[in-house]
């Protein structure tokens, strides 16, 4: 005995039912942004002294080249502290820097000329209006 062809109005009934129906996009009142976080540029006054900046750099290195690669960034005047570390980074540099040029000197030229650096991220540190520390 033939089957009889299901109602095409039932199922069309069960698919709509599933479905929810389109609904244009709502814009409520504006919200605000989130608030801006203070900071302060350090440009020398005339005649003042140059202020530096500090990086925080994480140096990845090659396995067995920690210890020369340390003995290598100790050479270098700009650097303040190295730690060598567990895990990555390998090393942790503090670093003063007179401008954006000179660590771009710093990182690009002078750390990633030592033998055994294959990495390095850079983080240059911003003051705010409430720290006087250096």
């Amino acid at each position: 005995m033939p089957r009889k062809p299901k109602s095409t109005a039932a199922s069309s009934t069960r698919a709509t039912s599933v479905l929810t129906p389109p609904q244009g996009v709502r814009y409520g009142e504006p919200q605000p942004g989130p608030p801006a976080i203070p900071f302060t540029i350090h440009a020398p006054s005339a005649g003042a002294p140059l202020m530096s900046d500090r990086a925080y750099i994480m140096i990845n290195v090659n396995p067995g080249l920690t210890s020369s690669v340390v003995k290598a960034l100790g050479q270098i005047k700009a650097i303040r502290t190295i730690d060598p570390c567990w895990g990555k980074p390998d090393i942790i540099v503090v670093a003063d820097v007179a401008d954006q040029d000179a660590l771009t000197q710093l990182v690009l030229s002078k750390i990633h000329g030592i033998e055994g650096v294959t990495q390095t991220d850079t983080h240059l540190v911003y003051r705010t209006p409430e720290s006087n520390a250096k």
